[in-house]
């Protein structure tokens, strides 16, 4: 009887133990899960202006660095990021961001239902100014599978 007794006391000591351990594979998969969201919406925050963008089969411009963009919309307002800027302040906020660096790009998307004019108007301001690395842009056309 005694033999019995301390075998059934070695069972509930052995069976209660804490796991001092913490199991981080659903930390991983979670952090994984996270990664991808923000990868995926990053670009869609960039621009925060309506512009219905015309398209083009260029190639995409290749940089390290984060562009400043310049909007026009349909009504030829102008906007620098997500602000709206009159035109002759446009130059002297380029400025003030840039710290007079020439180099920076500078990203000029026009809506493509204004007027050729106007878009080169804001371009031809830009690039008076100094600033040498301004381009349009574009969306890609979708592409079109045929079997």
């Amino acid at each position: 009887m005694a033999a019995s007794i301390s075998q059934g006391r070695r069972s509930v000591k052995g069976r209660h133990r804490p796991m001092a351990e913490i199991n981080v594979t659903p930390f991983v998969d979670v952090m994984l899960v996270l990664l991808v969201v923000f990868m995926v919406t990053a670009p869609l925050l960039t621009v925060g202006v309506p512009v219905d963008l015309p398209k083009s089969k260029a190639n995409a411009i290749q940089g390290d660095d984060q562009p400043l963009a310049v909007s026009i919309d349909a009504e030829g307002r102008v906007f620098l990021q997500k602000a709206e800027v009159p035109l002759d302040e446009l130059v002297p906020k380029l400025r003030a961001i840039t710290g007079e660096a020439p180099d920076k790009r500078i990203f000029v998307r026009g809506d493509q239902s204004i007027s050729y004019g106007r878009v080169m108007e804001v371009m031809g301001l830009i690039n008076g100014a100094g600033f040498r690395r301004v381009a349009l842009v574009a969306q890609q056309p979708r592409s079109t599978t045929r079997n």
